[in-house]
Parts: C-alpha cells; structure tokens; sequence
C-alpha cells in the first residue's frame, strides 16, 4: 500500500447533510468531489480510499441526494465531501433547483473547503454546468483538480487527445485546473489523484 493510500484507508462515513448548516463543524479542511449525475463519482470515491461500499454506487445517475461527509483522520478535522450529483438525474425541477441551491451555498460559505475535484466523463467533458462550476471556483479563488472518469473507455490515443482538447478550453477560458485520466475499473490515474487530494488535505506523511 502506497503512503497517500495508506493515509485515506481509514476514511469512514461522518454525516448526511441535506442543507449546509446540517454540516459538521466547520473547522478542518475539506476536499470536495462534484460533478455530474453520470460521471462515476461514487465509483471515484470507493476506488481513492479503497473501500468498496464507502460511497453509494448505483446504476441510476443521480441518486446521490444529500450532502455527504466522510472523515478521514479520527478526529473527523479532515474530510472528503460527496456532493450531489447535477445534470442528469431523473427528478423534478423542483428537487433539482433545491439541489442546485444547496450546493451553491455550501461552495460559498465553507470556509474549512480547500480543493475540489471535478469529475467529468472524458467522452463527453465540458457540459454548461461543468463550465460554470469552473467559472465560479475560479472567481471564487478555490483550486479544481479534474479527473476525466471511465478513460478505460478509450484508446491511450483518444485519451491523449481529449485531454489536450480539455487543458486547451481551460487555457482559452482563463480556469487554473489541473487535470488528469482517471479510472476507476482500471486503476489508472489512481496514484496521482490520491497525492493531490492528500496534499490538499494536508496529511503527507
């Protein structure tokens, strides 16, 4: 077990939270996974900690509801946060406004969020709501690490040219991420996504 593996192995399941003020204190530091309904956030979260039933895997995009909080260290100070997914549920307009609302404001008062990463299947990056996360970290100042999610799918090839045609678009829209491959089935990316967000949380041994 590699040492940023070995840091977040432990990560347990904290708290729900359907409004941000349903949080756990805001003391800490927390790294927080977005994206949308389909990008295979669940699948991202159980493969980074290596544990398999962490967070909730379904074969219906969009079942991730709430806000939901994982402490890494036993004290719970450091923290991964599952964000609702966006885009792609099949769910009123009514349920996914009160989703967008919630979000929102949990991006702009925690004060204890110090990264985020931004998953985006890497055959279809780039949707509006992707964009327009990236525009508000940006303005907000917050750094964005993007795991381009089921790159197993692709050729190294096509994975190669979806990634410049990404870095580019960030490029031309003035958006500091920085970006990687990732795959959950496979394994591939896995090590470099662990030390970003074990360096975001501050735990490097």
């Amino acid at each position: 077990m590699t040492p940023h593996a070995r840091i977040l192995s432990g990560t347990r399941f904290l708290k729900s939270a359907e409004r941000p003020d349903q949080a756990p204190p805001d003391t800490g530091r927390e790294v927080a996974f977005a994206g949308r309904s389909n990008a295979g956030k669940s699948s991202a979260l159980n493969r980074i900690t290596g544990q398999r039933g962490l967070a909730r895997t379904s074969k219906t995009p969009g079942r991730t509801r709430l806000i939901n909080f994982f402490a890494v260290d036993p004290a719970g100070e450091h923290r991964l946060v599952d964000l609702p997914g966006y885009g792609f549920a099949r769910v009123s307009q009514e349920v996914k406004a009160r989703w967008e609302r919630h979000l929102q404001a949990y991006l702009e008062t925690r004060r204890t969020l110090v990264g985020l990463v931004l998953l985006m299947d890497i055959r279809h990056p780039l949707k509006d709501t992707d964009r327009a996360l990236l525009h508000w970290c940006r303005e907000a100042g917050l750094p964005v690490h993007i795991l381009l999610t089921k790159a197993d799918k692709l050729k190294h090839g096509a994975r190669q040219k979806q990634l410049r045609e990404v870095q580019r678009e960030l490029d031309r829209a003035g958006v500091p991420a920085t970006l990687q491959a990732f795959s959950a089935h496979s394994g591939l990316g896995l090590e470099e996504a662990r030390e970003r967000i074990v360096r975001w949380l501050d735990m490097s041994d």
